[in-house]
């Protein structure tokens, strides 16, 4: 007579299902500057080579209403410009919003929030910019997930800038 093993044997189906709850997307902070392109570009290469999605973090204006979603038109303008770089090989995005805090907080205390955001999509890697709005460039990403514990930070060099060139004759 054959035994019948207490746990069933580790088959493909079961696996991608566990797996399925699981998924770590890779974050990429867009803060609607010339920027957002080098970063969604280095998000991407780093989604595609783990085969997880991209979490596009549209960072919006504090005066801009509470209500703006992901699907609103702020949100589309600013994926709109990256969204031509990386589509083509893109394995899936998720789109999301985070609102700037009003007022002046601790310099930190922006990028405490948009950590916070990415735990929440299970995101372990934030790409950024090394310039940005007042607490979410890369450098204080950094140092507030040094504080946390959180997210590694991957500092983007913005893109060098070409300057444009008339066609010879």
């Amino acid at each position: 007579m054959t035994r019948q093993p207490s746990h069933p044997a580790r088959g493909h189906l079961p696996h991608r299902l566990a797996r399925a709850g699981l998924i770590q997307p890779v974050a990429a902070v867009l803060t609607d500057r010339i920027d957002d392109v080098a970063v969604a570009e280095a998000a991407a290469r780093m989604a595609r080579a783990r085969r997880v999605p991209l979490l596009l973090i549209a960072v919006m204006p504090p005066h801009t209403s509470r209500s703006c979603g992901p699907v609103s038109a702020p949100v589309r303008a600013v994926l709109a410009r990256v969204m031509p770089k990386i589509g083509p090989g893109a394995t899936g995005y998720i789109p999301e919003v985070f609102h700037l805090p009003a007022g002046n907080g601790s310099r930190l205390a922006a990028a405490k929030e948009l950590l916070a955001l990415a735990t929440r999509h299970r995101a372990p890697d934030v790409v950024a910019s090394r310039r940005g709005p007042q607490g979410l460039d890369a450098h204080a990403l950094i140092e507030a997930a040094a504080l946390r514990g959180g997210q590694f930070v991957h500092a983007v060099a913005p893109a060098a800038w070409v300057p444009l060139r008339s066609p010879s004759p």
